[in-house]
């Protein structure tokens, strides 16, 4: 029996051009983007976890998920919003996920934001040149198949 199990996976969405908005949004539009977080979704950790790292990046800082967790909670608080997502197993779950979608490193329990470069980057090299394409050819092979595929 053959398991159905994706060798990888990409959720691409499309959003409005981003005009005037706060720096914690355009991480959420990311996020969303990116599939990292569903529309409609009030349960946002993995936005204040990206801004944690995106700050922590431009001072080539490496981070542990309990330094990751405490600015987390900073962060929601200073923003008014509910701490709820805050246990270090979610913490970690989070980080995984960044970590599957290569947005992350992780060496010696210590996370940065890949090679401390900007997302925009790290998107352009491993998402749109290496990840998007290598998919694209695999539906082609599987369509292929298809109309080639005899009764």
């Amino acid at each position: 029996m053959v398991r159905e199990v994706p060798l990888g996976e990409i959720t691409l969405r499309k959003y409005e051009k981003p005009y005037d908005s706060s720096k914690r949004e355009l991480v959420r539009k990311v996020c969303l983007s990116l599939g990292l977080l569903q529309p409609g979704d009030s349960r946002d950790i993995i936005v204040d976890i990206v801004l944690v790292l995106e700050d922590s990046r431009k001072n080539k800082e490496w981070l542990n998920s309990f330094a990751i967790k405490d600015r987390v909670e900073d962060l929601r608080k200073s923003n008014s919003l509910e701490v709820k997502g805050l246990a270090e197993s979610n913490i970690r779950r989070q980080l995984k996920r960044l970590r599957d979608a290569m947005l992350i490193d992780k060496q010696e329990n210590q996370y940065r934001i890949s090679e401390f470069a900007p997302l925009s980057e790290i998107f352009e090299i491993k998402i749109e040149k290496f990840l998007i394409p290598q998919t694209i050819d695999r539906i082609k092979e599987y369509l292929g198949r298809l109309d080639s595929h005899k009764e």
